[in-house]
């Protein structure tokens, strides 16, 4: 798998192009050549994928518990086996740095490994009847055929967890996966394939996102819609969905707090915080954008911070040493162009960064930005880049306001040395998702998703699984 590939349909147990013959280029963000291609789907295409669906539902539905837990471990292991070569090509069409890509890439044979588990774990429960020979059951059942929708900045990730989650509770599954990054898709699904899940089961389209989905949600054969994107697409997806009464799982957009008290470690703070905010040139949704640090150490955390910044190798993830990526597509620099440029006409300083990198690919410098305040776009629109926005506060209670002062509520970070403080951010901050002290967010076992306008459903933990089941009560006397 040295070269690039050009990315094929997958439908009915066939590895296709479109029905049309139309294909979409694929370009390298670190050099904006086109490395290849992917097929480009049609409604032609989309008829044929949800018959099989239907078809594929109708057999894995069938196939035990046991049995589905047993394909998809195989499946991890072979996710495991090839993931130097996947992570190379998710380095080429997405830009991180490989060690970056591979990491996603065993990330995500873990959640496998935990949806295995729970595939035999779908347990129903008898209850407690009112007369003498009355047996009360509740009984797990798989919803039905699943369309997911996933973004580009996490190619596998994104995909495995729906997945893995529909086919542990007996579902079949149409991915319409991103059209910037379809390589490390279509082989993640190969390792399903090639684990021995039925061809129906699984089916892998790409296209017009928008006319993908106004096909899928509203069909008959489908029966529920899992979607990571952005809050306004969520909105409109999750609408139509409910038109047509699918169940659904809405992971969207974030804007997170990091919250550093005076009482932290300062520059474990700082580093651990500048990890998570550069990691994949910060497209990430649960990156921390808001830094909301204490007078007392706002100084000497912004001085860290930045330091941090400045440390890092920007540059080709393919190439030795590189740490942080191009972003993932040409639309992102401008965006974080004008993001800065409001911030500093809003009365923002650009300590560091604040430019793009050469003339050749999307390299953006890490940049911080202090002076931040509630006019700012950036402080308020998800900036979904290499920008970290710099906030003293005076106490607890500001801080808090200021956390929950926007819509949006996937995930929020926190520092400090105090338990009472810890509890009153966990009691306090509207969020989904909190983590104090350390990076303790998206592990395949923790429940993964936000509230408010970031969504609602979770993609990990006990309760994922849950989403792609129906309850079907019993009751029975007399036999």
């Amino acid at each position: 798998m040295a070269e690039y590939p050009n990315t094929l349909l997958h439908i009915a147990g066939t590895w296709r192009g479109g029905a049309e013959g139309r294909t979409i280029d694929v370009l390298n963000p670190a050099n904006e050549e086109v490395i290849g291609t992917v097929a480009h789907a049609t409604r032609v295409d989309l008829d044929a994928a949800l018959e099989a669906a239907d078809r594929g539902f109708k057999v894995w539905r069938k196939v035990s518990a046991f049995e589905r837990s047993k394909l998809l471990r195989k499946a991890a292991d072979l996710l495991r086996t090839r993931a130097d070569d996947i992570a190379r090509l998710m380095t080429m069409e997405q830009g991180k740095p490989l060690g970056e890509a591979r990491a996603e890439i065993l990330g995500g044979a873990d959640t496998i490994d935990w949806f295995a588990e729970e595939a035999r774990r779908t347990y129903g429960q008898v209850i407690p009847a009112r007369g003498e020979g009355i047996y009360q059951l509740t009984i797990k059942e798989p919803v039905g055929p699943v369309a997911a929708f996933t973004p580009w900045n996490f190619p596998i990730n994104q995909i495995v967890r729906k997945l893995a989650a529909s086919l542990a509770a007996g579902c079949s599954i149409i991915v319409k996966a991103p059209e910037e990054t379809p390589a490390s898709p279509a082989e993640l699904i190969r390792c399903f394939l090639d684990a021995g899940v039925p061809g129906d089961a699984i089916g892998l389209v790409y296209g017009v996102p928008s006319e993908i989905s106004s096909y899928l949600i509203a069909h008959p054969i489908i029966r529920k819609v899992t979607f990571t994107g952005s809050t306004p697409v969520g909105k409109m997806l999750s609408g139509l969905a409910g038109q047509h009464m699918k169940r659904v799982t809405m992971e969207l957009g974030g804007h997170a707090p990091a919250m550093v008290f005076d009482d932290a470690d300062i520059e474990h703070a700082a580093k651990t915080l500048a990890f998570a905010k550069f990691r994949n040139a910060g497209q990430v949704c649960v990156s921390p954008t808001r830094f909301l640090v204490q007078e007392r150490v706002y100084d000497q955390f912004v001085a860290s911070f930045a330091n941090h910044a400045r440390a890092l190798k920007v540059g080709d993830g393919l190439a030795e040493g590189t740490t942080m990526g191009p972003m993932a597509n040409e639309r992102r620099v401008p965006q974080m162009e004008a993001m800065l440029a409001d911030a500093v006409s809003h009365g923002g300083e650009i300590v560091t960064g604040g430019n793009r990198i050469g003339n050749k690919g999307y390299f953006f410098e890490p940049t911080v930005v202090t002076g931040a305040n509630a006019g700012m776009k950036a402080m308020n629109e998800e900036p979904f880049g290499p920008v970290a926005m710099m906030r003293p506060f005076k106490d607890l209670a500001e801080v808090v306001t200021e956390a929950n002062r926007l819509p949006y509520a996937l995930a929020s970070y926190a520092f400090t040395g105090s338990g009472k403080t810890a509890q009153a951010l966990a009691a306090g901050v509207e969020v989904g998702m909190m983590t104090i002290n350390h990076l303790g967010l998206a592990i395949p076992e923790v429940p993964f998703g936000g509230v408010k306008d970031s969504g609602y459903g979770t993609e990990g933990g006990s309760e994922a699984i849950g989403a792609y089941l129906n309850t079907k009560f019993v009751s029975q006397f007399g036999l």
